[in-house]
C-alpha cells in the first residue's frame, strides 16, 4: 500500500516557540487515521505545521515520497493536500455558493460546478441554502459548508481539525460517516478529534500525543480497548 504522508522527528510550533517534540507518523493510501489526546498536547498545531501555517523547525515530511517540508500551503493544495481548521474555517459574509467558489478558485469552471454539485449529494441540508449567508449556518451546517470547500480542489489527502467539535450527536455522526465515506473517492484522512471514541470507531490508525509527542500509536480497535488510555491523556504514560 503506497505511503501518503511520512513524517519523521518533526519538530515545529509558533516561530522559535517549540511545540512538536519529534513527531513520527504515517498515513498510507485510503486510510483513515486519527489523533487524539488532551487539550494543548500539540495536535492541532502538528496539522498547522504539514499544511505551512505554523513554523517547520525541523524533520522531514514526506508527501508520496516527495520532501514537502516547509512548504507554502498553496504548494500543498497545488499538490492534492486539502485542510480543515476548527475554527474560522468559512468566510460568514460570504454566501454558501460564494464559500464553495472561493473554494475553486484556482480550478476550472467545469471543475467547480460538479464540485458544487458534489456538496449537495453529499451534504443535502446545504442544498436550500446555497444563497445564505454562511453567519446564517448552525455550527454542523458551517462544519459540512468547512469541508465542503476544502473538497472542491479535489485533494487525495485531507486534514481536519476537530471536525466535530461543540455539534450535536446528529452532526457528529452525520460529518464523520461523509468523512469515512471519501475512502470510497481514494481520499485519506488525517483526523484530530476530541471525541476519540466516535472517531476512532472509524479509524484504521490512532495516534495519541502528549507534551507534543507521540506517547502511543495502534490499530483503531486496541485503543478503544485499552483500559490506560485514560493514563495517556493525564500525563502518566510517557
Amino acid at each position: 500500500m503506497t505511503t501518503v504522508l511520512q513524517v519523521t522527528g518533526l519538530e515545529g510550533g509558533y516561530g522559535s516557540v517549540q511545540i512538536l517534540n519529534g513527531i513520527d507518523l504515517y498515513v498510507k493510501q485510503g486510510e483513515f487515521v486519527t489523533i487524539i489526546g488532551p487539550n494543548g498536547c500539540g495536535k492541532s498545531t502538528f496539522l498547522k505545521v504539514l499544511f505551512g501555517l505554523a513554523t517547520h523547525q525541523s524533520g522531514t515530511v514526506l508527501h508520496y515520497s516527495a520532501d514537502v517540508s516547509g512548504w507554502r500551503t498553496d504548494r500543498l493544495v497545488d499538490r492534492g493536500i486539502g485542510y480543515v481548521p476548527q475554527v474560522d474555517n468559512v468566510f460568514p459574509s460570504l454566501s454558501v455558493r460564494e464559500n464553495l467558489q472561493m473554494g475553486g478558485i484556482r480550478v476550472s469552471k467545469k471543475k467547480l460546478m460538479i464540485g458544487m454539485e458534489r456538496t449537495c449529494e453529499m451534504f443535502p441540508d446545504l442544498e436550500p441554502r446555497m444563497n445564505d449567508l454562511a453567519a446564517s449556518l448552525s455550527g454542523g451546517e458551517r462544519q459540512m459548508l468547512a469541508i465542503s470547500r476544502a473538497l472542491i480542489s479535489g485533494p487525495t489527502f485531507l486534514l481536519l481539525d476537530e471536525p466535530t467539535a461543540a455539534l450535536s450527536p446528529k452532526y457528529q455522526k452525520q460529518i464523520l460517516a461523509n468523512i469515512d465515506a471519501l475512502r470510497g473517492e481514494g481520499i485519506s484522512v488525517l483526523l484530530v478529534e476530541q471525541n476519540a471514541r466516535l472517531s476512532l470507531a472509524r479509524s484504521d490508525r490512532g495516534y495519541i500525543f502528549s507534551g507534543g509527542k507521540v506517547v502511543h500509536v495502534g490499530n483503531a480497535k486496541s485503543i478503544i480497548n485499552d483500559p490506560n488510555i485514560g493514563d495517556y491523556f493525564l500525563g502518566i504514560r510517557q
